[in-house]
């Protein structure tokens, strides 16, 4: 076992429209644990900072201790005892940045480093998703980039688990840009606007335009992107939840976005525009949820992000 690790995972934008449930892109915010043994027969302490300062639950209920002891029984171990974790994020909790996920990765590859567990990436990705319930946010937490996640996927490369994953290209040419309101938007309760069934019809649009988003990513095609962007099976019912949906969206597209939608299930907003329009797209979105009272933050993420680090 390792006296100390350090570990970087970055949190995530899911879905991105029309790839609900199975498209996830990394972002350029990060949870960051610093481990080590302090008594060999001591308690777990966790000490948390930054986004994670206003959490106030037992530490063997954080989702990064779950992840941590998780990964440790996966590999047939016990979680060592006197286990100090230092915590710290700039990831925004309950906004649609993966947060939940991030850190559920973050205990997981600490455990992994600290403990020298024997568990593969994909391993730790499928346990990962297991606790958290988004795999579509673990898997660019692990790996980084964009991500595709096949739930049932069966046996071939990357699968385990009933899972699939494998990573989509990000045309050169295209950045997201996000805008964060001061306000959260649980993800218990956008589920629960979701219908149980949709009409046949309506699941061979989504199919199409999920195609479409794949394609438009990799090729920043305009036109795919336009109608990737464009969901119909979550944002319809997602979108009244979002206090300023359709006026910051429709800013967006018009400053010259190719679309914008919610990320995760919100209440972050992600438009998808050229380097050249990014600047106006940031600005536009930010005004426009200022016009109607809401605090916000704007950033942008111009090149795919990497998976998660270990020193």
């Amino acid at each position: 076992m390792s006296a100390s690790a350090t570990v970087r995972v970055p949190g995530s934008t899911a879905n991105l429209g029309s790839g609900f449930d199975c498209v996830g892109i990394a972002v350029d915010r990060w949870i960051r644990v610093a481990a080590r043994r302090d008594a060999p027969q001591g308690r777990l302490r966790l000490e948390r900072s930054g986004a994670l300062a206003s959490l106030t639950g037992p530490p063997e209920d954080d989702l990064l201790y779950r992840g941590f002891e998780r990964a440790c029984r996966a590999a047939g171990r016990e979680p060592p005892s006197g286990v100090v974790l230092e915590a710290s994020s700039d990831i925004p909790i309950g906004r649609g940045l993966g947060s939940s996920a991030a850190a559920v990765v973050a205990g997981a590859v600490t455990a992994r480093a600290l403990c020298q567990l024997d568990l593969d990436d994909t391993a730790l990705a499928t346990l990962c998703a297991a606790i958290e319930g988004h795999a579509d946010n673990v898997a660019p937490s692990v790996w980084g980039g964009v991500m595709l996640v096949l739930q049932g996927g069966g046996p071939g490369a990357g699968a385990a688990g009933g899972l699939l994953f494998t990573p989509l290209e990000l045309h050169r040419s295209l950045v997201l840009v996000f805008a964060v309101p001061d306000f959260t938007l649980a993800t218990e309760r956008a589920r629960a606007v979701l219908p149980a069934t949709v009409p046949h019809r309506t699941a061979v649009v989504a199919a199409a335009r999920s195609a479409a988003l794949v394609q438009g990513l990799a090729r920043g095609d305009a036109a795919l992107l336009a109608a990737g962007l464009d969901d119909v099976l979550h944002v319809p019912h997602r979108r009244a939840l979002v206090r300023g949906y359709d006026e910051v969206t429709a800013a967006a597209r018009a400053a010259g976005a190719f679309g914008a939608t919610l990320s995760g299930s919100g209440s972050t907003l992600v438009a998808v525009a050229s380097a050249e329009r990014a600047p106006a797209v940031e600005a536009a979105m930010a005004q426009a949820w200022r016009g109607i009272g809401v605090t916000v933050e704007t950033f942008r993420v111009t090149r795919p992000v990497s998976g998660y680090e270990v020193a």
